[in-house]
């Protein structure tokens, strides 16, 4: 039953898809950081669904502070945000209260809950939750970018055929950083005016096909103070990770070059240190995505998340009746998305955000953030 992530900050996450609302709750945040509506109000616009590659469920996402935040700063009492669910259609899920759509959650939450779980929309499981991450992140990532810390995801790949591919992140800081304020906005998330061309073609192509499609994002963090993190348990990677496989569709993640680069011996993988001009120590390459021991060092840090095709398909598939222990056939109506690998980046960046405040909470005391 474990819906709070964190150690010195704290995020818990509740509601489900099709109940009155969802929230989260933010503790440990220190006092004095500053809150802008308008900045939660944009990252749930950058999550929000868009045009005919998104699902038409239309939610407006009109959220409370309901807590933690007095005359524009938080207090450091938990920080609470709701946001209602105002456009539900929950008919169409009657039909499927005993028929499990094949990828989705319907089955193991009845395992787990043991038929008491609400089933509308996916529930408590439904990547509607993800709003409220996405409302997290308008609070810390603000306050990370204040401290030089910047947090960017595009689409690196889609795929649902041969690959579609953007543009790398630029190593040069300059242009890095130019990269990572670009993906700030709403907007499709790639580098690559073709790649968005290309990209939202195919996403196109899947829903007319009935289908869906998947792919990978790249996130880019800068800014971490060398020497963040925690050795065995509690690694950068490792709590990114745990976060990233909490965000519903994720089905892989890696950091730096771990899989792309595996013909190479320890010679050409290892990254050179050097003194940059900035008397700083360097490393030539960044095959580490910038982390040695689970821990920063402070070079970029990299990974790529995976995120599989929306289950939510509308071509006939093979179930069971739970009711009656039957094999059954599914055939979905309703509103679903082609593809959400576009919405996805906000909840990552706002994911890694977390993650981020947490450790440097636990580096630096929990008044790091605050003024």
């Amino acid at each position: 039953m474990k819906n709070t992530f964190g150690n010195s900050v704290t995020l818990t996450l509740l509601g489900e898809s099709h109940g009155p609302g969802i929230g989260a709750v933010l503790d440990g945040l220190a006092p004095g950081i500053e809150v802008s509506e308008e900045a939660v109000a944009a990252m749930l616009e950058k999550r929000r669904p868009a045009g005919a590659i998104s699902t038409s469920r239309r939610e407006r996402d009109d959220f409370r502070i309901l807590s933690g935040v007095f005359r524009g700063k938080t207090t450091g009492t938990p920080l609470a945000i709701i946001i209602p669910n105002s456009d539900t259609k929950s008919d169409a899920y009657e039909a499927l209260r005993h028929t499990p759509r094949p990828g989705h959650a319907d089955l193991t939450a009845e395992y787990k809950y043991r038929g008491f779980q609400d089933y509308r929309g996916g529930g408590h499981f439904s990547g509607r939750l993800t709003a409220a991450l996405a409302a997290a992140g308008g609070i810390l990532l603000p306050a990370l970018r204040k401290k030089g810390i910047l947090i960017g995801t595009h689409i690196s790949v889609l795929g649902g055929g041969s690959s579609i591919c953007d543009s790398a992140f630029p190593e040069e800081p300059g242009r890095l950083e130019e990269a990572l304020r670009s993906l700030e906005g709403p907007g499709f998330p790639t580098l690559s005016p073709d790649a968005e061309k290309a990209m939202t073609g195919r996403i196109l192509e899947a829903k007319q096909d009935g289908d869906s499609v998947g792919g990978i994002l790249e996130t880019c963090i800068t800014g971490i103070p060398a020497g963040t993190g925690e050795p065995w348990f509690d690694t950068l990677e490792g709590l990114l990770a745990h976060i990233l496989f909490s965000v519903p569709a994720v089905k892989g993640v890696e950091f730096g070059e771990a899989f792309s680069l595996i013909g190479l011996r320890g010679s050409g993988y290892n990254d050179a240190f050097y003194m940059a001009d900035d008397g700083r120590i360097r490393t030539k390459t960044n095959h580490n995505g910038g982390v040695n021991g689970g821990i920063a060092n402070g070079m970029p840090i990299l990974f790529r998340t995976q995120i599989k095709p929306t289950p939510s398909v509308f071509k006939t598939q093979e179930t069971v009746d739970t009711k009656e222990m039957k094999n059954t056939a599914l055939s979905l109506s309703g509103r679903h998305d082609p593809a959400i690998i576009h919405r996805a980046p906000a909840v990552v960046d706002s994911a890694a955000a977390l993650v981020a405040a947490d450790l440097l909470a636990l580096r630096f005391g929990t008044d790091y953030l605050g003024e």
